[in-house]
Formats: C-alpha cells, sequence, structure tokens
C-alpha cells in the first residue's frame, strides 16, 4: 500500500491531558483527519505506558505518514517512541514546552540519541516544568531546532495560550515539505543529449 502524500497530524497530550480551551485541541480542530494519543491515566505519567499508547494510536489509526504535536510529559513519551520505533511512520515532531525529565527520574532512560527526523523544541524563559537552558541540551541532543517565545510560561491555556499560530505554521509548513518531497524529480534539460 503506498504511503500519503500528505502526513495526518497526531496529538499527543501531557499531564492531565488538554481540554477544550488548549493549543492543541484548537490545532486538532483545524485538521479533521487528525487523530490524538488517549493515555488510560492521564494523571500518572508513565514513560513506559505513554509511548506504548502512541504504538497504539498510530497502529489503529491507518495508514501514515504523521507530523506530531506534543506538549510537556507528551514531549517525552514521542521522543522515547521515536528512539525506539526507528521505524515510526513519524516524520516530523513539535515539541512544545518539554517537561524536564529529571522531574520524573526518567533522564538516564531517554539518552541522548538523535531522534533522526526533523524535530522543533518549543520553549520558554519562563515555563516552571523545564529551565529554557535545559530544553536547549535537550534540543542538542536529540538534533532538534529550538524556537524560544520568551516570557510564555508552559504554553498552556494557564499562560494565555489557546490558540498558537506558530503550531498551526508549522504543521502546514511540515505536510508541504514532506510533499515536495516526495514529488518525482524530472531531469533538467542540461542533463538531456540529442542525438541530430
Amino acid at each position: 500500500m503506498r504511503r500519503s502524500d500528505t502526513p495526518r497530524l497526531l496529538i499527543v497530550p501531557g499531564l492531565h491531558d488538554s481540554g477544550p480551551a488548549h493549543w492543541q485541541s484548537w490545532l486538532q480542530g483545524l485538521h479533521r483527519d487528525a487523530c490524538r494519543v488517549r493515555q488510560r491515566d492521564w494523571s500518572d505519567p508513565d514513560l513506559d505506558r505513554w509511548s506504548a499508547r502512541i504504538d497504539t494510536t498510530l497502529a489503529h489509526a491507518g495508514e501514515g505518514p504523521f507530523v506530531a504535536a506534543a506538549h510537556s510529559f507528551g514531549c517525552l513519551a514521542l521522543a522515547h517512541h521515536l528512539a525506539q520505533r526507528p521505524d515510526s511512520p513519524i516524520v516530523a515532531a513539535l515539541l512544545v514546552a518539554p517537561a524536564d525529565p529529571a522531574r520524573f527520574g526518567i533522564a538516564e532512560r531517554l539518552g541522548a540519541r538523535r531522534l533522526e527526523r526533523s524535530t522543533t523544541v518549543v520553549t520558554s524563559d519562563t515555563d516552571p516544568w523545564m529551565r529554557a537552558a535545559e530544553a536547549r541540551r535537550w534540543a542538542a541532543r536529540w538534533g532538534s531546532h529550538v524556537v524560544n517565545l520568551g516570557d510564555a510560561g508552559h504554553i498552556n491555556v494557564e499562560s494565555g495560550f489557546g490558540p498558537l499560530p506558530l503550531a498551526a505554521r508549522w504543521v502546514d509548513g511540515m505536510r508541504q515539505r514532506y510533499a515536495r518531497s516526495r514529488r518525482p524529480r524530472h531531469a533538467s534539460f542540461g542533463e538531456w543529449s540529442f542525438a541530430t
């Protein structure tokens, strides 16, 4: 079965899920074909279980590829999934306000492996869940591009983020980039020789 030329959106929420006013729910509403990871217990941040739910969600979602937008502990679960599953149908990931793995005692389990796909970490100077310098260190380990929003807290509803246009632009950009990469390349005239 041929993979689609337009990746679908996968939403990976953090602790306590992302309510209807959260930017992830807003972003999901922009994409009718989006799917969302649902945890059995949103208050129990277990890295293995949360990562396994990403696997299960993708298996039930049907044909990929996917671009993923994660938040907080969801970023850690997604990074773990990508490190464990190099064959994942996720081709790009947006990691918004990742929680500090040290707070959950899982820093060594995440390791320092590059994620081997396009990733962007969005951080803030005032995020109570991870200092910006630490977010930059994790981004470097993962091979991620970094965007710092300045005084933006945890980039959630409490910090004033319902819509997050940056996330919508990122999804559109990654989908277009993937589609362009799948187009057949045509030889230019300079590569042809014409017999006379």
